[in-house]
């Protein structure tokens, strides 16, 4: 009987949320954090007084797997998405799921981070890099470092096959002269490890247990700000980014208000949100959070979201035979 009641309880609840979303002026489906989904909503909201917003969060791998079986049904809710990364959004580009919408506020940013027709544009830029436990006997400088008899057995990495930034960060480096597969063979070769998501391997980094590790930008620099032995470096080959683009779904029943929201998040006062987060944003006028280097000693090596797309398979591939890992 609890069963029953159970039962019936979480469908009225699902019906209820159906309900306030559908009664909403817009609707988000986004990847962020829920602390920074807020704070974004909420700046939008105060800069747009009047307009019901609802959004709905899930790391990107399963917030798309909801939109696209509400696209196989033919009723996709969301107007938005806020998700991790362009090449996700580069496929939907080309299946023509996505609004092409020339945004007035996309002059604040560099032509490389957004889509030259309108589809998606980028709102942050969260990068890998390197961290290390500050007792480590190396502070590395070089990807190559890692690579290196002093860091053997030592590193820990995450895996594309859990983590998109991962798989972003892996098609950046094997473009690069002097890496390219060949490095990540060296990295297994010296005993890296790739498994799990970035928090894994900033747990492992910080706790000791291995002394480097290839990890995203905020995690470590917020660690060590609390007082964690840890530090982080920007390597000087450069480090690859992932932009958590956002973008206007072609089925949008909230056109005008899905507008508004990219020119917010885009604007000087929206960007100045993820800043105050403690992202790096994707307008360059406006600097970098505490603990980051000035913005110019940063160097983003470029990936083409299209070949990316075009080669995400068999990227995949290359890295399981090489760690012979399923993730």
């Amino acid at each position: 009987m609890n069963k029953i009641v159970s039962a019936i309880s979480t469908l009225a609840v699902t019906a209820l949320l159906a309900g306030a979303v559908e009664a909403a002026d817009l609707v988000i489906y986004t990847s962020q954090p829920n602390e920074d989904a807020q704070a974004t909503v909420d700046g939008f909201k105060a800069a747009n007084p009047g307009l019901e917003v609802e959004w709905v969060r899930d790391g990107t791998p399963k917030i798309m797997a909801k939109l696209m079986a509400e696209i196989e049904a033919g009723n996709p809710v969301a107007d938005v998405l806020l998700i991790a990364d362009t090449v996700t959004l580069e496929r939907m580009k080309q299946a023509g799921q996505l609004l092409a919408y020339k945004s007035p506020e996309a002059k604040n940013l560099d032509a490389s981070l957004y889509d030259a027709d309108g589809h998606y544009y980028s709102t942050k830029l969260i990068t890998t890099g390197i961290m290390y436990n500050t007792q480590a006997g190396m502070k590395p400088a070089s990807w190559k470092d890692l690579a290196k008899p002093e860091a053997k057995g030592l590193v820990a990495m995450p895996s594309p096959m859990t983590s998109g930034a991962a798989l972003i960060h892996a098609q950046t480096l094997t473009g690069v002269d002097g890496l390219g597969w060949d490095y990540y063979r060296q990295l297994k070769d010296n005993g890296a490890i790739a498994a799990g998501g970035n928090g894994a391997v900033l747990k492992s980094v910080a706790s000791g247990e291995k002394a480097y590790g290839v990890v995203v930008d905020y995690l470590p620099i917020r660690e060590k700000a609390k007082g964690a032995p840890v530090d982080f470096v920007f390597p000087e080959e450069g480090v690859s980014a992932v932009t958590e683009p956002v973008a206007i779904l072609s089925s949008t029943k909230h056109e005008e208000a899905a507008k508004k929201f990219i020119d917010y998040i885009l604007s000087d006062e929206g960007q100045k949100v993820q800043l105050d987060l403690g992202y790096i944003p994707a307008h360059s006028g406006l600097g970098v959070p505490a603990g980051f280097p000035p913005r110019e000693e940063i160097k983003v090596l470029p990936l083409n979201a299209a070949d990316a797309l075009k080669n995400s398979e068999q990227d995949l591939k290359s890295f399981s035979d090489i760690f012979d890992t399923a993730g």
